[in-house]
C-alpha cells in the first residue's frame, strides 16, 4: 500500500472494549424492590448529565430490567448486587451483577397472562449485546 492509499484508507471501527470510558459509575443496592427504583431513575439522571437525555429512558429501562432479574434470581439475604455504566466516545455499557453468578439468566417465553418473564426480551430488543 503506498503512502497515499494508506491516507485514504477508512478508519477501522474503535472497539468499545478497548477504549477508555468518558464518564463511570459504580453502586452497589440492597436487594429490595425500592433498590431498582432507585438505580433506574440513578441511570436516568446519569445519561441526562453525561449528556445524552435521548437515551436516558432506554438506559432507565434496561436498568429497571436487569436488576429486577438480579433480585428475583440472583440475590441472597444479606448480599448487595452492582449497576456499572460506562461510557465511551461510542458505547453505553450496562452491567448488572448479583452473588449467584453461576445462575446466568434467560431468556424464556412468557405467556399472554404471566406477570413476569418478558424483562430478558426487552433488553434483548434494547440492546446490541
Amino acid at each position: 500500500m503506498t503512502a497515499t492509499q494508506a491516507a485514504h484508507a477508512p478508519e477501522p471501527e474503535p472497539d468499545p472494549e478497548t477504549q477508555p470510558p468518558l464518564h463511570e459509575d459504580r453502586l452497589d443496592y440492597t436487594p429490595t424492590a425500592r433498590s431498582v427504583t432507585l438505580c433506574r431513575r440513578r441511570a436516568a439522571r446519569l445519561l441526562t448529565e453525561w449528556g445524552h437525555p435521548h437515551h436516558a429512558g432506554e438506559a432507565a429501562l434496561l436498568v429497571s430490567e436487569l436488576a429486577t432479574n438480579a433480585l428475583l434470581h440472583g440475590c441472597m439475604r444479606g448480599r448487595l448486587f452492582r449497576v456499572h455504566l460506562s461510557l465511551t466516545a461510542t458505547t453505553l455499557r450496562i452491567e448488572v451483577s448479583d452473588p449467584r453468578g453461576e445462575r446466568l439468566p434467560g431468556l424464556r417465553e412468557a405467556g399472554a397472562d404471566d406477570c413476569y418473564g418478558r424483562g430478558l426480551l426487552i433488553v434483548a430488543r434494547l440492546a446490541d449485546r
